[in-house]
């Protein structure tokens, strides 16, 4: 396996609320023969204050993503909204090499390990029913798999990843696609539309059987995690990255 040099991006809520996630990528990476850098300075992409319509402020937020990702092969992150902000939201820079290369070269964890590293058998064990939520920006953004309103074959790098898996059981969905409900910012002005989203897709999981809900998004996860807790149900989320962190066989 050809081995780069990666810029580590770990988004705010991850490295603040998550960090196990951030851990579980990193050291990942590290056992796939990866030269894996985390730039201390790193802080937000600047999602949140762009999706509340303050673009022009936040350009110097980035503008310092850009100065703490230059010099990398690639710029690898455990977030599909996050890289896709990066990828499509920084044309508002001016396009210098620097900004392109960035653009180019950020990558969300599970579409870098298939598409870049090329590999899709991680040799681990994980024995439990799992259900795996897309997220809409790796969904319908990054085509992290098909989306049911398209007419093409059906695929998911995030289920291509979990199948090899010994003695797990990938559950089917209902509804394989729909949105959790958080949207980040939709979540704080539409709460009562955002929670009963929540409580339709885990309701789903619920009754095909998951005892783990996984996705490429924490933010999605950590929305279900709080209806999941407020319900006193016995599912768990688990950010995919921690279940091919486990022990190999």
């Amino acid at each position: 396996m050809k081995k780069y040099k990666i810029g580590l991006f770990i988004p705010c809520y991850i490295d603040m609320f998550y960090p196990q996630v951030g851990i579980a990528t990193l050291e990942l990476l590290e056992k796939l023969g990866q030269d894996v850098v985390y730039p201390n300075r790193q802080t937000c992409c600047g999602q949140p204050l762009a999706n509340s319509g303050s673009e022009d402020d936040v350009k110097a937020t980035y503008r310092h993503f850009m100065r703490n990702f230059q010099g990398f092969d690639y710029i690898v992150s455990p977030s599909g909204s996050c890289v896709y902000h990066v990828r499509h939201h920084y044309d508002v820079l001016e396009q210098t090499r620097e900004v392109v290369n960035v653009r180019e070269t950020v990558y969300e964890l599970c579409e870098f390990l298939t598409d870049i590293l090329e590999t899709d058998d991680l040799k681990i064990r994980y024995p439990h029913k799992v259900g795996i939520h897309q997220s809409c920006h790796g969904l319908r953004g990054l085509k992290l798999a098909s989306s049911s309103e398209r007419m093409i074959d059906s695929y998911s790098k995030i289920r291509r990843l979990l199948e090899k898996a010994e003695e797990i059981e990938l559950i089917e969905l209902g509804r394989k696609d729909e949105c959790c409900g958080f949207g980040g910012t939709f979540s704080i002005f539409e709460p009562d539309v955002s929670v009963k989203m929540g409580r339709d897709r885990i309701g789903d999981h619920e009754r095909n059987g998951a005892e783990i809900i996984t996705a490429a998004d924490m933010s999605c996860l950590m929305h279900l995690e709080g209806i999941l807790r407020r319900q006193k149900k016995s599912i768990q989320v688990k950010h995919i990255a921690e279940i091919l962190n486990t022990n190999a066989l």
